[in-house]
């Protein structure tokens, strides 16, 4: 039981770390290339126009409208917050948007290797599943939601900090020996979890970030750099055009 326990846990490890990983490119490629992608989208609006200005063609002027209309859609509710929500609520930076304070991006995709260590570890220890009772899970479900935020965070000095206080607080208390019922229970629960945790991750995966990050699972951080570097190479060459048109 205990082996299948720490297995489980091991696994929740590492669908977290995927979820933050997922979850912080998803917000990055939004506030980094977001801009980027609506200047193309405004220089095929105007590159149409302009076609359409020198040939008076109805078919051209149709799809200048066609191209002006979607750069400015109406944004649906889930438009707004594209980008800003994330399985917490609301991201932090965007928060502080909606209350005028300065948005602090994730730096980077991936926290660092020492933010992923000292998570790692707090988790194999603070985790809620080795709580003996309700109150000792409660205990442990609000400290692994620091944990999860600190980490999603990668504050490495806050992580810190929690290792002192969860070394500081109550020393969880030995299991008790478990009936055979409570046995067959808990492996039952055990089997749920873990379908239900693989499920989570073949919905991360198949997502389109999650599908990105696995082009690049040794650094998604470049690959941010990647996709910059190209849609900058496709701005310069939509705006030549644009000169030659106008020009």
């Amino acid at each position: 039981m205990l082996a299948a326990e720490q297995a489980l846990i091991e696994f929740e490890i590492a669908v977290e770390t995927f979820r933050v990983e997922v979850e912080n490119f998803s917000r990055l490629h939004h506030q980094r290339l977001g801009p980027m992608y609506a200047w193309l989208d405004e220089l095929d609006a105007q590159i149409a126009e302009a076609v359409a200005a020198r040939s008076g063609d109805p078919e051209d002027i149709r799809k200048a409208r066609e191209a002006r209309a979607s750069v400015l859609p109406m944004p649906q509710v889930e438009e707004l917050f594209h980008g800003w929500l994330g399985s917490e609520g609301l991201f932090p930076e965007a928060q502080a948007m909606l209350t005028d304070q300065p948005v602090q991006p994730p730096p980077k995709v991936r926290p660092g290797e020492e933010a992923r260590k000292l998570y790692r570890d707090l988790v194999r220890r603070a985790h809620p599943d080795l709580a003996r009772d309700d109150a000792e899970r409660a205990r442990r479900d609000g400290f692994i939601a620091r944990v999860n935020a600190a980490y999603g965070r990668g504050d490495e000095a806050l992580l810190r900090e929690l290792v002192r206080e969860w070394e500081a607080g109550p020393a969880p208390a030995e299991r008790r020996p478990s009936e055979n019922e409570e046995l067959y229970a808990r492996l039952e629960w055990l089997a749920e979890r873990k379908e239900l945790l693989a499920s989570v991750v073949a919905e991360l995966e198949a997502s389109a970030i999650g599908s990105m990050i696995r082009m690049a699972p040794d650094d998604p951080d470049a690959l941010l750099d990647e996709i910059a570097e190209k849609l900058m190479a496709d701005v310069r060459e939509r705006e030549a055009y644009l000169a030659q048109l106008v020009g």
